[in-house]
């Protein structure tokens, strides 16, 4: 074993293009999406990068909380650590985090998760996904285009944006601040754009049950796929209700964090499928569980991100082609994200993301990454 005996943690913004809900312009004006990196060394030269994607807008960590978390709490008792222990990472974490109802902090959790599957990998010349088992034989993944606008005049635009990169799916939001006619109309919109593809709704739980009950079975007769986190989680009655109904496959993603979570979730009858999110749900590990609940539960699966950027983007690739994910994934960093730090070519220009093959993550980066960094822990 080559235990962990640096920590290295710091922020990175992406500059953003487009619009997106979640992102808003800081005060300078300017979009971004902020990271925290992290990299873990060894004492034989090897090191490893993780990455967390805060989103206070949808999530409740930050820039600052992840960064504290990882300097003084969770980096100094990763000294001496085996990175290829990842149940044995995620139980010590715990333990310095307490859960509550579900994870504690497991954004940033993940950067920890990611970096030690980058570090194993590059100590025992495997991929991340070779530590996951037996595998699909996914090499690649195709991906699906975000759209995310309040007029249609701009869906058109966004529509023919996905178009000249080489999209054939698309992923769009519903629910508030709009309204369930506009709603109709978007949805029908997409269809007829692309009436081949994958047309998936993601209403961010935005909807009461009596809307759901509403939309629902318009959006079906209109020929979308499927409804990603129509309610809020916790609404297990509303949920069942729409299962009841079954004008949509209903997919939860919101609320499942961890295994448990899932186990919970399926157990009362709310999904008939359910959205993977690496960065969400305290990185590699922790969602190899949620995969293996979910097919105990003959549950289908979605893939989605948090626009990853590179580090984050890697580890959602190795996970679902792993997990075998045939649908169309919503990983949208590419589409949104003006910047990437990896070198190795692996971020696309169409719709087909190839899976890294390199040891770890599978990726290299560029000088800015470590410029960026900080020793926050170190074994003397």
């Amino acid at each position: 074993m080559n235990p962990i005996i640096r920590v290295e943690v710091g922020r990175y913004d992406y500059p953003f293009v487009g619009e997106f809900k979640f992102f808003e312009p800081g005060p300078d004006g300017r979009v971004v999406r902020p990271s925290v990196l992290l990299r873990l060394s060894d004492d034989a030269g090897n090191t490893g990068w993780g990455q967390a994607v805060p989103v206070p807008s949808w999530t409740y960590e930050t820039v600052e909380s992840v960064t504290t978390t990882l300097t003084h709490y969770l980096g100094p008792k990763l000294l001496g650590a085996d990175p290829s222990d990842f149940a044995g990472i995620q139980q010590g974490m715990d333990r310095v985090i307490r859960p509550g109802l579900t994870t504690g902090q497991p954004l940033c959790k993940a950067a920890v998760d990611l970096a030690c599957f980058d570090l194993a990998g590059k100590q025992q010349n495997k991929s991340a996904a070779e530590f996951l088992g037996p595998t699909s034989g996914f090499s690649e993944l195709t991906l699906s285009w975000t759209v995310n606008a309040t007029t249609l005049a701009e869906v058109e635009k966004q529509l023919a944006a996905g178009s000249a990169r080489g999209y054939r799916n698309y992923n769009f939001k519903v629910g508030y601040p709009q309204t369930p006619n506009y709603d109709l109309q978007l949805a029908r919109l997409i269809h007829d754009y692309a009436p081949d593809g994958f047309c998936w709704a993601d209403a961010n739980t935005s909807y009461d049950l009596e809307t759901a009950l509403y939309v629902l079975p318009k959006l079906a007769d209109i020929g979308v796929h499927v409804i990603e986190s129509p309610l809020p989680p916790m609404q297990i009655g509303g949920h069942q209700a729409l299962r009841r109904q079954g004008a949509l496959p209903v997919i939860m993603d919101e609320g499942v964090i961890s295994a448990q979570d899932a186990e919970t979730f399926m157990s009362l009858g709310t999904m008939d499928g359910l959205t993977l999110k690496v960065g969400r749900s305290a990185g590699i590990w922790q969602t190899r569980q949620i995969v293996q609940r979910a097919k105990q539960h003959d549950i289908f699966l979605l893939g989605s991100g948090l626009c990853d950027p590179d580090l984050s983007l890697a580890a959602s690739v190795h996970v679902f082609a792993w997990a075998g994910i045939d649908k169309a994934c919503a990983l949208n960093g590419p589409q949104y994200l003006d910047e990437t730090l990896d070198i190795s070519s692996f971020i696309p220009d169409s719709d087909r993301i190839q899976v890294p093959t390199a040891p770890g993550l599978g990726l290299q980066l560029d000088g800015r990454a470590e410029a960026a960094l900080t020793t926050v822990a170190e074994l003397a």
